[in-house]
C-alpha cells in the first residue's frame, strides 16, 4: 500500500503540540478515534505504546513510525504527523523526531503491515521526502506534496 492511499488532508496532523512521546501518542490517538468512532482512544493509545516498549520506532533522521496491529481496526489507518517542536523519541541515530508516521493495521494484516512499514521507512529515508514536508505551510500543502512525489 502506497502513502497517498492512506492519507487524506484530514489524516494530517500538521503543528501537533507535545513535549513527550507518550503525550503526542495519546495526543494522536484521539484525534484518530475522533476521526475513526469505531476505534477506542485508550486502544490505540495502548497499541502504539506497547509498541513502543518493544523498542523505539524513532528510524533517524528525525522521523518516527509508530505502529500497531488493532481488532477494531477493519483496514489500514496511516496519520502522518508534523510537529511544532521536536521531541526524543529515543531514535536510533538519538536525534529528535519531527515527523511521525503513525500506521493503524487490523490484527490479521501482518504480511500487509510490514510491506507498508517498509514503503513509509524507504520514503521517509530520502532527504527530499523529508525536506519537502518539513518545508510544508498546512496539511492541504503537505498532501499535495505527497501525491506529486508519487508515493
Amino acid at each position: 500500500m502506497l502513502l497517498h492511499e492512506l492519507l487524506t488532508p484530514s489524516s494530517i496532523l500538521c503543528g501537533l503540540e507535545g513535549g513527550s512521546k507518550k503525550r503526542i501518542l495519546e495526543s494522536a490517538a484521539e484525534i484518530i478515534s475522533e476521526q475513526n468512532p469505531d476505534m477506542d482512544s485508550s486502544c490505540i493509545f495502548n497499541g502504539l505504546l506497547s509498541r513502543e516498549k518493544l523498542g523505539s520506532t524513532g528510524i533517524g533522521d528525525g522521523i518516527a513510525i509508530p505502529h500497531c496491529r488493532l481488532s477494531e481496526c477493519s483496514d489500514a489507518k496511516g496519520y502522518l504527523v508534523r510537529l511544532n517542536s521536536p521531541i526524543d523519541f529515543d531514535a536510533v541515530d538519538s536525534q529528535s523526531v519531527d515527523l511521525l508516521f503513525i500506521l493503524i493495521v487490523p490484527e490479521d494484516a501482518t504480511s500487509e503491515h510490514l510491506q507498508t512499514l517498509a514503503s513509509i521507512a524507504e520514503l521517509f529515508s530520502q532527504e527530499t521526502v523529508r525536506d519537502t514536508i518539513r518545508k510544508a505551510h498546512d496539511n492541504h500543502s503537505i498532501y499535495n506534496a505527497i501525491l506529486k512525489l508519487g508515493s
